[in-house]
């Protein structure tokens, strides 16, 4: 085949797909992303019953969450860089495989070290999932049609983020935690079945994988992860707890010096030039670490507090999710003519405001007081989302969408991980200040027993001290109080990002390529 032959082959991949296999395109993307973001937060809720049911301590439970979004986090940035390799199909089919062979293990998990275990394989294949789903997108459709699926894409994850904890709520209270898991394994059959139907577009110019920037960067997520959810229980001060922060500051900067190193990085720092990338990537990274991180402690003060069931619990959450899936559909052909960085900035600057409103519960309210601050959150999650996905993939050359997906996406998800990780330390830390204020003496055994299992906790834990319930109820809701404020302030910071950095001109246009170094040019072929 002549050169000019294979560049009319390569250059539409969508041509040769066809109007019905980018409908396959879209199916196969968006239920790959229901599941692995629903993975994200729909096991909280049954984690009692969990416990109940295979043991555990509450490190263990903590971990059950922990372990698949670390993997997931840690490893998307390289399987974007290898779908770029080996094909972005056949890296998402792959990822799809395993993601729903570690559902059945999760399904049939005996004991809490084989759930956690088969978390943490969850993570794996999420991370080829998650790193090819915008690729797929933005290699099958152009112009406006790729704005309309990736409103469908972006609908798709704010559904999917807010549903977590209502169908896990359901299935926990009908079926059994276990079918939180086993409903996965249909799905990613179907999902196989529609994504066997797709090119498999790669970049010939990735010769190899960036092996020591997938260690460096992994262990140095690692690292912070496991200092973060130890600080409480070693002291923030203590010897460990430094030397894991620590460490996680130099392994970040040995990837950075490994990527500047590398001819096919899996992290073009060179992207760093393009404020629209930067501005992206911190408005990514907020809405994870703001919004997504403070769904949990929603739930923990429906469940944990008020005592609703999981099922009750997640239909309160239902205003926002509603809003998740309208407003990007809705919305569409409105803020396809407006500035990108402007619509990123409403939406992210719309979602604090909603975490704001939520801000300010008292020990007496009722949960209807979180209607209008999830309506705006909602509304603010459904323009922010698709937003997010077009900017990420207009920032980089066709041929590097794999990367671009991946780095969008380990923003995201690092975003929730670290933001939980996070949230989790203050927000235990915060109780065991405020006890202490309350009953006079340390409360550390008591902050973490209400942390975990609400306040009813605490009258099991110190039945003879009168004013324990009280001061537990005052300390857990101001606590949430303070988690919200914090949300509400890094989604006020990325939207100032996204305003001030996020600019068209910066966009890669179609054709174009982001210059790199000579030997790591070429052109993207199918196979």
């Amino acid at each position: 085949m002549t050169l000019a032959a294979k560049r009319t082959r390569t250059s539409s991949p969508a041509d040769r797909v066809g109007s019905p296999g980018r409908r396959w395109t879209l199916f196969a993307v968006c239920g790959a992303t229901f599941m692995l973001l629903v993975d994200l937060m729909v096991v909280q809720v049954a984690l009692p019953t969990i416990q109940r049911e295979v043991g555990g301590s509450f490190t263990d439970l903590q971990w059950v969450i922990d372990a698949y979004a670390l993997t997931l986090a840690a490893l998307i940035l390289a399987a974007g860089s290898a779908a770029d390799r080996f094909g972005r199909k056949r890296m998402f089919v792959a990822g799809v495989g395993v993601f729903t062979a570690a559902s059945l293990l999760c399904d049939l998990a005996g004991t809490i070290e084989v759930l956690i275990a088969a978390r943490a394989l969850q993570g794996v294949g999420g991370a080829a999932m998650f790193a090819t789903g915008l690729a797929l997108i933005g290699q099958d459709f152009q112009g406006a049609d790729r704005a309309k699926a990736i409103a469908m894409w972006g609908a798709t994850v704010g559904m999917a983020a807010a549903a977590g904890p209502l169908l896990g709520g359901f299935l926990a209270d009908t079926l059994g935690w276990r079918w939180i898991f086993f409903i996965n394994v249909p799905i990613g059959v179907a999902t196989v079945v529609a994504a066997s139907r797709l090119a498999n577009v790669r970049d010939p110019g990735a010769k190899g994988l960036d092996w020591a920037g997938m260690i460096t960067f992994s262990s140095s997520l690692a690292v912070l992860m496991v200092g973060l959810l130890r600080g409480n229980a070693e002291g923030w001060s203590s010897t460990p707890i430094v030397a894991l922060l620590l460490g996680a500051v130099m392994l970040l900067v040995a990837f950075v010096v490994v990527e500047l190193r590398q001819p096919r990085p899996m992290f073009d720092l060179s992207l760093l030039r393009r404020p629209a990338f930067v501005g992206v990537s911190l408005a990514t990274l907020a809405i994870g670490a703001g919004m997504f991180a403070s769904l949990p402690f929603l739930t923990f003060y429906l469940q944990n507090y008020l005592g609703f069931s999981p099922l009750v619990g997640g239909l309160c959450l239902l205003p926002g999710t509603v809003m998740c899936f309208v407003v990007p559909l809705a919305t569409r052909s409105y803020v396809d003519k407006l500035p990108p960085g402007i619509v990123l900035g409403s939406g992210l600057a719309t979602t604090g405001l909603g975490l704001f409103a939520m801000h300010g519960l008292s020990v007496g309210a009722s949960w209807v007081v979180l209607i209008p601050g999830l309506v705006l959150a909602g509304i603010g999650v459904g323009i922010a989302n698709p937003s997010i996905a077009k900017i990420a993939l207009s920032v980089v050359p066709p041929e590097r969408t794999g990367m671009a997906s991946g780095i969008s996406n380990t923003f995201r998800i690092s975003g929730i991980a670290l933001g939980i990780a996070a949230l989790g330390a203050f927000f235990e830390r915060q109780l065991a200040t405020s006890l202490q204020a309350e009953l006079g003496h340390p409360s550390t055994q008591l902050a973490t027993a209400v942390a975990s299992s609400g306040t009813t906790a605490a009258e099991k834990l110190e039945p003879v001290h009168p004013g324990v319930l009280a001061a537990s109820q005052e300390a857990f809701v101001s606590s949430i109080n303070d988690v919200l404020a914090i949300g509400a302030v890094l989604l006020f910071l990325g939207a100032l990002a996204a305003l001030t950095l996020v600019r068209s001109r910066h966009f890669v246009k179609a054709g174009a390529s982001v210059p790199r170094r000579p030997e790591a040019m070429a052109e993207p072929t199918l196979s």
